[in-house]
């Protein structure tokens, strides 16, 4: 559990997951080793929101269309559709953290041309080096997506971080690596205390409450330390929000009555 010494005088921000996919899958899709129980287990994708303060920060960017015919994944909602449910234009966003380059979690970065993009520089580097060879550690990545982060770099719209780093007081991105050798969380000080989005460290509460891992993964040594630091972060493992999880849509309620099952307050407390 963090200090809480000196949190009093940081802003308390508003931390939404918007659902905008889903797939079918099954148990042992979701765990290194497989699971004795083949029974079914969807994986929901989400991006997120934070704002307050004057400001406003979107986390991730998922999925288009295209990618969700050539992955068979199901697309709800584009995520711009998703955000503009809250009030938020993505021509105007001006801040958007990645937390790592595959496909359902930077696919529609274009649609964000205003933004400044902030990722963690392992993330990049890993993401166009040697590793990429192999399908083990390429297959989700898209490469004109990551041609086109490559391209944002040149155009001076990437801003890169080497470990943990503050970009604004009471929001504040960290590096975890395992999943991919450049992953990141995000931590945010809200009404609640400190909730920790996990993105891809723990991509169901089963990984981080079980010390489990999922199957793709490039440190699996990294995935396993990263739990702690997780739970370091977070004000207690109920701050802990996984990436994919469809039981963040049942545990926080929703953002309005509307929003039922799409888009879910996070910087309130989850049901039991």
């Amino acid at each position: 559990m963090p200090d809480s010494a000196d949190t009093a005088a940081l802003p308390q921000f508003e931390v939404f997951a918007i659902r905008y996919g889903t797939r079918e899958a099954r148990r042992p899709n979701h765990f290194i080793g497989g699971d004795p129980h083949d029974v079914a287990m969807p994986m929901d994708y989400y991006v997120w929101l934070i704002r307050g303060k004057g400001y406003e920060l979107v986390v991730d960017t998922g999925f288009d269309h295209e990618v969700a015919r050539k992955r068979g994944r199901t697309l709800l909602r584009t995520p711009a559709e998703g955000l503009a449910l809250l009030d938020v234009d993505v021509k105007l966003v001006r801040n958007v953290i990645i937390t790592h380059l595959h496909y359902d979690h930077v696919g529609t970065f274009a649609a964000f041309p205003e933004a400044q993009f902030h990722l963690q520089d392992d993330e990049l580097a890993y993401a166009t080096g040697r590793h990429m060879r192999h399908r083990q550690f390429n297959h989700g990545y898209e490469v004109d997506e990551v041609v086109g982060i490559v391209r944002l770099v040149y155009a001076k719209r990437v801003v890169f971080y080497s470990g943990d780093a503050v970009l604004v007081p009471g929001i504040s991105v960290h590096r975890i690596g395992g999943h991919t050798h450049g992953l990141q969380c995000v931590r945010v000080h809200t009404r609640r205390g400190w909730v920790v989005l996990a993105s891809d460290a723990s991509h169901y509460y089963e990984h981080v409450e079980k010390r489990r891992v999922f199957t793709t993964v490039f440190n699996v040594g990294e995935a396993i330390e990263g739990y702690e630091t997780l739970e370091r972060l977070a004000e207690s493992p109920r701050h802990i929000v996984p990436g994919h999880d469809p039981l963040v849509m049942q545990r926080y309620p929703a953002a309005a009555p509307t929003l039922e099952g799409i888009a879910a307050r996070l910087d309130v407390a989850p049901s039991t």
